[in-house]
């Protein structure tokens, strides 16, 4: 029995037997010379090839658009962008000429130094795209070289995929129904096999690094898309506990669904409203499924990772379908949170010593306002059609927000002149995840609509903290009591100001740390849809009484050790 421990990228768990899936042609790619009169005909070879893997890219663009959304076919319209780039034809033509090598080779080399050149970036966004060179690539080899490659939709029985990536195509082509689980050797939890096994309802753990040769084919595997562990031939043991815990998942299900049809309240009756934090558009079927109050958080960003920089109309769109599904409940998007350490060369956003502390989110889109305002003119567009809010992300300063506003005014004006009825006024609020924006939540409070609370970075932030460095990680505490004493400074500052205030960070997906947040005043928590019985059925067992005691008493301590030691000791976990 091997334990691997990888990203959580996709919530479940799975017990099949392995699949092993790789289209690595690298052993088997011909090279040869060739005479100079033979580089014309190597060339058309390359076209004809090039063409057959159009028509095959369309075909999935179809089949993603119906079956995924605009979104996840977008992915697509990148692959024929790529099949189509004049400098990739140059190239292939220019290195014929100069090698006298035959057209596979070419082709193989070409993609090897791409791939290459993406993999060297320290930005994870920019490595991720490295699955789009290699998925059209190897399409094209793939028919330079005659060979079919091996369907995922063939597939005949329930497996658990393994694979060290998995390309867009495979994902949209498999047979989702056969397959259990996902765990591969690559990725993260914004590469596209993530996003997609997310929207597909498929358990996943990715960025495993090299295990798929320790792996025999037919081999027990469970993998759990919830702690990102992946057992490969569990014993005895593990299969009890996997059991154990399927009859605990089981037993849930059941108590949740029970109680799913009934708002979210503590025992005396206070109203608790638990929203949803979205990453794109497919989740909405989640989201409904757990009778979630809204969309707390829609992360637009993700709209703007396939690898080109969506237009006012497919963002339009995009919206436009989450606020629709919501069915009058309310949706909050947040506008585009580019930089810091998501990096897009097409946006103009490139690397930084210390990206975390510079140009991202609110600061990135007051120095792009072109890309601003287009996104704000398709949210203004969406709001006509339901409960739609807009939120900035990491405003630090009133000058930010001022400032952000006024381009929201602007954005409405364009639409006014170019005939699009949207509505007088749309809710206009902000994240709290910066020190200062927390401290300043008073003078800030006169500008916003709202406040929601993001800490994931609020935390970061405050406690001088890099939460992907694992030497540091222990600092990233959501019961440090100087975080602890900002949130509470924010909800006291909305209160006075009579705006909403929310908490979309991870911090409230624990239902502890949820009891704690409604003892500290707050009435409404967003989370990832999956953790939203779980917060609602606790909250159920406890009096509002309970809460305002549990955060008296927790306010009043002086390290995170002595608020975990009190949480863990009053309710006996």
């Amino acid at each position: 029995m091997r334990e691997i421990r990888g990203v959580a990228a996709s919530p479940g768990a799975a017990i099949a037997r392995a699949f092993l899936y790789s289209d690595d042609y690298s052993g088997a790619i011909p090279s040869y010379s060739i005479q100079s009169e033979d580089t014309p005909g190597e060339f058309e070879r390359f076209q004809e090839a090039v063409a057959q893997a159009k028509e095959e890219v369309k075909s999935l663009r179809g089949k993603a658009l119906a079956e995924a959304g605009e979104e996840q076919a977008a992915i697509f319209d990148a692959h024929l962008l790529m099949l189509d780039d004049p400098e990739v034809w140059g190239q292939v033509q220019e290195r014929l000429h100069a090698t006298l090598m035959n057209v596979e080779s070419i082709v193989f080399t070409l993609e090897q130094e791409m791939i290459d050149q993406l993999s060297s970036s320290q930005d994870p966004y920019i490595q991720e795209r490295v699955s789009d060179v290699h998925d059209v690539m190897h399409r094209i080899l793939g028919h330079l070289l005659h060979r079919e490659r091996f369907s995922l939709a063939d597939l005949e029985k329930e497996v658990i995929l393994i694979a060290r990536d998995l390309l867009p195509s495979d994902m949209v082509g498999m047979a989702r129904t056969k397959i259990r689980g996902i765990a591969l050797e690559a990725g993260g939890r914004t590469s596209h096999a993530a996003i997609l096994a997310r929207a597909f309802g498929i358990p996943a753990v990715l960025g495993l690094g090299p295990f798929m040769a320790d792996v025999r084919g037919g081999t027990s595997i469970i993998v759990d898309g919830d702690r990102g562990l992946v057992i490969i031939d569990p014993d005895e043991a593990a299969l009890k506990k996997e059991r154990a815990a399927r009859s605990l998942r089981i037993a849930r299900e059941k108590e949740f669904s029970g109680i799913r049809d009934f708002p979210a309240a503590t025992k005396d009756g206070q109203r608790i409203f638990l929203k949803a934090n979205i990453e794109v558009p497919e989740e909405l079927d989640s989201v409904l499924e757990q009778r979630a109050d809204g969309i707390g958080l829609f992360r637009s960003e993700f709209l703007f990772l396939g690898g080109h920089i969506p237009g006012e109309e497919a963002q339009f769109k995009a919206y436009k379908k989450v606020v629709e599904g919501m069915q009058g409940k309310p949706v909050t998007i947040r506008t585009l949170d580019i930089g810091g350490d998501k990096v897009l060369p097409e946006l103009g956003a490139q690397d930084e010593k210390n990206p975390l502390l510079g140009w991202r989110a609110i600061r990135f889109c007051l120095s792009k306002t072109d890309i601003f305002r287009t996104q704000l003119r398709a949210l203004l567009r969406a709001a006509a059609f339901g409960d739609l809010r807009i939120m900035f992300p990491m405003i630090s300063t009133m000058e930010e927000l001022v400032r952000a506003r006024e381009v929201l005014e602007e954005a409405r004006e364009e639409c006014r002149a170019r005939g699009f009825d949207v509505p007088a006024q749309v809710k206009a609020g902000i994240m709290i995840e910066v020190p200062s924006a927390a401290l300043c939540s008073d003078a800030l409070s006169k500008k916003a609509d709202f406040f929601s609370i993001g800490t994931n970075d609020l935390i970061q932030y405050t406690m001088a903290v890099d939460r992907g460095n694992e030497k540091v990680a222990y600092l990233h505490d959501p019961f440090n009591p100087a975080v602890l004493r900002l949130i509470r400074s924010t909800i006291e500052a909305a209160r006075k100001a009579q705006i909403e205030v929310s908490l979309c960070g991870e911090m409230g997906a624990d239902p502890l740390a949820a009891l704690l947040l409604v003892g500290m005043g707050l009435r409404e928590l967003s989370m990832s849809a999956v953790s939203i019985p779980f917060v609602k059925s606790f909250l159920f067992s406890q009096k509002l009484e309970d809460a305002e005691n549990l955060a008296e008493a927790v306010m009043q301590m002086t390290s995170s050790t002595q608020v975990a030691t009190y949480i863990a000791n009053r309710f006996k976990v």
